[in-house]
């Protein structure tokens, strides 16, 4: 039997050479496995760290999005309910309406509402309005209380009172005066106004 050129060799040539192999196996596992999983591994924990700190990044984001939303409705809500009490416009239909449904509450006979220009001021334009009613006096003066407890701000000046008569043992009172609101003049209104000066 011919014996290999490996059992010819000393004890520790051979176990140098097993060890070389080892050595050589091991080393070319490294290259071809291990350094390429172990790359992919660390590119992956890289990649989920960056991913959680976008998340968080979107979660902030989500959060002050949801807190600027609330904002904006609640600015908007204001907005609202300034507009009720100061609008931007003259809307005389809203105004005339809002003047009826006070004398439809207190009783007065709401006889004749007569527009009158607009009056520009500083920050506001008063919108008035030449109103005759007649009523009773607790009903006048009912009328008189409901316009300045109105939701858009409103109030009456230069009245008259006059034209007294006995009906029914009650006595009816004729009334003339101003009823004004009011309302916001914006920077396109300033703007025309600065038009119109010569």
């Amino acid at each position: 039997m011919a014996q290999s050129s490996l059992s010819r060799m000393p004890m520790p040539a051979r176990i140098g050479i097993s060890i070389s192999f080892l050595v050589l196996g091991a080393l070319a596992y490294y290259v071809v496995f291990y350094s390429d999983v172990s790359g992919k591994i660390e590119s992956t924990i890289a990649a989920r760290s960056k991913l959680k700190r976008e998340l968080d990044g979107a979660k902030q984001a989500e959060q002050l999005y949801q807190k600027d939303l609330e904002e904006l409705a609640k600015r908007r809500e204001r907005q609202r309910e300034l507009n009720k009490v100061l609008p931007s416009d003259t809307a005389y239909p809203a105004f005339l309406s809002a003047v009826q449904s006070v004398a439809n509450m207190s009783g007065v006979d709401l006889i004749a509402w007569t527009p009158q220009s607009e009056i520009r001021e500083k920050y506001y334009a008063r919108v008035p309005m030449k109103l005759e009613l007649q009523g009773r006096f607790h009903q006048i003066a009912k009328f008189f209380y409901g316009i300045g407890q109105n939701d858009r701000i409103m109030n009456m000046e230069n009245i008259s009172l006059g034209g007294a008569k006995l009906v029914d043992q009650d006595i009816f009172l004729s009334v003339q005066g101003l009823v004004t609101a009011f309302r916001a003049i914006d920077s396109s209104d300033k703007d025309a106004a600065k038009k119109e000066r010569p």
